[in-house]
């Protein structure tokens, strides 16, 4: 079973319906007992860094660290993607989970608009089992003010006014700044590759 982590600031309903699409059982839940029993773990985000703030009020922080150490799969989409890091500017004083290196920053504009919303392309840097059959420059929908730097376990970047991480890939650890849910087929193979992990 998939859970889908709710925390009261994501795109819930769009990520169900998505997998859904794809024959998926998943399950939507604020509670940490079924994290901890979910086989995969998916963190989407629509809002504000701080709105993860509610991942420690609610138990779900602590679940959601237990499974990744016990090697569960774990996406996390957009701000979910972004929570992933040790922190962001958005919110300087909430604790992001420190899985991947570095701090998410708002994007300098340099004359385009911010937020970054709408059809961009990924560029795949490296292997990734995620990206598994999709080509390289492939367009995915976007809706984000802040990203995170370029690591050592991106595999894929994206250029808007800045190149950041598109996607992060570290073990059975996965982030998308993208919304599959919203990127049609590519955003499909995505999670499809997602489940059959």
């Amino acid at each position: 079973m998939i859970a889908i982590v709710d925390y009261k600031a994501g795109n819930l309903a769009s990520v169900k319906k998505a997998l859904e699409h794809l024959n998926v059982p998943v399950v939507v839940t604020d509670d940490p007992k079924l994290v901890k029993d979910a086989d995969k773990l998916i963190l989407p985000g629509v809002g504000h860094f701080a709105a993860t703030v509610e991942l420690s009020r609610r138990g779900l922080r602590g679940a959601i660290q237990e499974r990744i150490a016990a090697g569960k799969p774990f996406l996390g989409i957009c701000v979910g993607m972004q929570w992933m890091l040790a922190a962001s500017s958005e919110a300087p004083d909430v604790p992001g989970l420190g899985i991947i290196p570095g701090t998410c920053e708002r994007f300098r504009a340099n004359g385009l608009k911010v937020p970054h919303v709408g059809w961009n392309r990924i560029v795949r840097v490296r292997n990734s089992w995620l990206l598994n059959g999709i080509d390289s420059g492939a367009f995915v929908y976007y809706s984000h003010s802040y990203y995170a730097p370029v690591a050592a376990d991106t595999v894929a970047v994206t250029e808007y006014s800045d190149t950041y991480s598109a996607v992060i890939e570290s073990g059975t650890i996965f982030g998308v700044q993208f919304h599959p849910e919203k990127s049609g087929a590519v955003g499909l193979r995505v999670l499809q590759n997602f489940v059959e992990l």
